[in-house]
């Protein structure tokens, strides 16, 4: 059985835009951001993409037509071919009955709930419904499906899934928390023998979203919401939280069932809705690193406040001891860690997929699981490999490069050849642009489409962020490091891996000045582990760094800059090592210079 997974929708940022006035800082509001598709055959997951790797477009909503067709061309199949479509979506009839209901009861005058039916009558009717969507397809691939092969998705359970089939468990509780789905925010459940059963006396509706909430203090320190929020978590870390904390004590009420509300339900036509308590409790915005921090560390705080008490109330719940986190909340490996170590769960897995990248897997996935026809059993490995995206050859590679002309120099080396020439260029305080093999899926850069530089530079951080990065100064950097290797470095607690930067780990005191460009201020590092077997290349290169300077880490960032979206092809990866600082790039097995530079 073939299954597509696919979100995006066309007119999605064109008709939010519209109703709800969601453009600039306010753009990625829209549903459907980070859209994408995967390709599912009989039960194993053969490609993934990004829509934002092909079109360029950081976080774009709209329909992934590059990468259906990308897809499709990867397995050798047309889309007569497919057995199933799965969204991620399910905005059905009785959700649309429901979100009336609630329309009806809210405290606006009539005038309001007029224009209010308006808006949200055309995003049904040109962007959300089964029908709006069916026809988007057919438009854009120039394929009709039939509807009875395509099968919406909760898009929470799309979540769930993700994490069930990416961390090979049969049996795992769960917790899933994001901005909003179709009425639902957050909700907790398990997963047994591939069935998923919610405790729907703990789930939270979408008007008290605490990745809403977060997204408007992200808004309201100057970046941009559901794009920025890594940016307070880094922040938060130069200051502590406040006690009493102003979000628990103006924002957030705590209930039973691990269930919480906003003292004032979060408003999508508001985008200011929540300005005048952060003043209430924090004092007039003032734009300085001192009280964007003291805001950002409280609002830390309120985030693993509210999940730990979703996570108790989930442990009363179920007799299972491992746990899975999805949604974009789980993206905050700052709280992940802090949850995990204060919870009686044994471990925790949070996928390199665990925003709304990985939805068209877990929508695929579930389609697959669930249908009535399919008898064979779900083939889980103990994880999914993240490196599920395009590649290009030699031939691609060394075109690409004629095509650069005199602007770059390069030379052709053996592999032993690469690893032994790049570790000894990682010696010195330089900067290198790493493209290998297929690209990753999901939001972090897990080497292969890499900046590596060495972190045993105290400026190192100092020197990416403004020479390449072009970002924040005050933004860190992660290591990766060797599984074996990860406890004597860092703190790991319950952890004995993190293959995908998804837990955030104190490193060791005696470590510290070792890895200073790795270690964030407040002492912990965002790590990567990596074995021999999960990136070979990466794995030798570090292992033949750490034999010529005794350093166990390499800094690993994403290769890109400031609001562009990882490199893809070649292309992309010399024109983002031509317009910055990067000091050598490999490509694949290329070493290449700029022409001013000998190679």
């Amino acid at each position: 059985m073939i299954v597509l997974g696919c979100n995006g929708f066309s007119r999605g940022a064109e008709v939010f835009a519209e109703e709800l006035g969601a453009v600039g800082t306010e753009k990625h509001y829209v549903l459907g951001h980070d859209s994408g598709s995967a390709l599912l055959v009989d039960g194993e997951l053969v490609a993934a993409v990004e829509e934002e790797r092909l079109n360029r477009e950081k976080k774009t909503s709209d329909f992934p037509f590059l990468g259906v067709q990308w897809c499709l061309e990867k397995a050798g199949i047309e889309f007569s071919d497919i057995d199933l479509i799965a969204v991620p979506w399910n905005f059905s009839p009785d959700v649309f009955d429901e979100m009336m209901r609630g329309l009806a009861s809210a405290p606006l005058t009539p005038a309001e709930k007029v224009s209010r039916l308006k808006h949200l009558s055309e995003l049904f009717a040109k962007v959300l419904s089964p029908e709006a969507i069916l026809a988007d397809f057919a438009a854009r691939t120039g394929f009709t499906p039939d509807p009875d092969k395509v099968v919406f998705v909760r898009h929470h359970l799309a979540h769930a899934m993700t994490g069930y089939y990416m961390a090979g468990k049969k049996d795992t509780a769960f917790l899933i928390s994001d901005g909003r789905a179709e009425l639902f925010s957050s909700l907790i459940g398990e997963i047994r023998d591939g069935r998923i059963r919610v405790f729907d006396e703990s789930t939270i509706s979408a008007e008290d979203s605490i990745g809403n909430l977060f997204a408007s203090v992200t808004r309201y320190l100057g970046f941009v919401p559901n794009n920025d929020e890594y940016k307070v978590m880094g922040l938060s870390g130069f200051a502590e939280a406040p006690s009493p904390n102003p979000f628990m004590e103006h924002l957030v009420r705590l209930h039973e069932d691990g269930r919480y509300t906003l003292s004032r339900p979060h408003d999508l036509e508001n985008y200011q809705n929540y300005d005048d308590l952060f003043e209430k409790g924090f004092g007039p915005f003032e734009d300085t690193v001192e009280y964007k921090a003291r805001v950002a560390a409280a609002a830390q705080d309120m985030l693993t406040v509210v999940t730990s008490h979703q996570l108790r109330a989930l442990e009363a719940k179920t007799d299972l001891n491992h746990l899975l986190f999805e949604g974009g909340l789980a993206l905050n490996c700052v709280n992940n860690t802090k949850l995990l170590e204060g919870s009686r769960f044994e471990d925790m897995a949070v996928s390199f997929g665990a925003s709304d990248t990985g939805v068209v897997i877990g929508a695929a996935v579930y389609a697959w699981a669930n249908h009535p026809d399919n008898t064979a059993e779900v083939k889980y490995a103990d994880t999914v490999t993240p490196y599920l995206g395009p590649e290009y050859d030699e031939e691609t590679i060394e075109r690409t490069l004629d095509e650069f002309g005199d602007r770059v120099r390069w030379n052709r080396l053996f592999e032993g050849e690469i690893v032994e020439q790049v570790a000894k260029l990682l010696t010195e305080k330089v900067v290198i642009g790493w493209y290998q093999g297929r690209i990753e899926h999901g939001p972090r850069a897990l080497g292969h489409r890499s900046i590596l530089a060495n972190p045993s530079f105290h400026d190192i951080k100092d020197v990416i962020n403004t020479r390449v990065k072009h970002r924040e100064p005050f933004r860190p950097f992660a290591p990766i490091v060797f599984e074996s290797d990860a406890p004597k470095v860092f703190e790991m607690g319950r952890k004995t891996r993190s293959p995908f930067m998804t837990f955030v780990f104190p490193v060791r005191p005696e470590y510290r000045d070792i890895i200073p460009g790795a270690t964030h201020v407040d002492g912990t590092s965002r790590v990567q582990t990596i074995t021999d077997e999960d990136t070979p290349l990466l794995a030798s290169l570090l292992r033949r760094f750490t034999a010529l300077t005794d350093v166990p880490c390499l800094i690993n960032t994403s290769f890109n800059v400031a609001g562009e979206p990882i490199v893809c092809t070649p292309a992309d990866a010399l024109n983002c090592f031509l317009g910055t600082e990067i000091d050598y790039l490999v490509l694949g097995n290329y070493l290449v210079t700029k022409a001013d530079r000998s190679a």
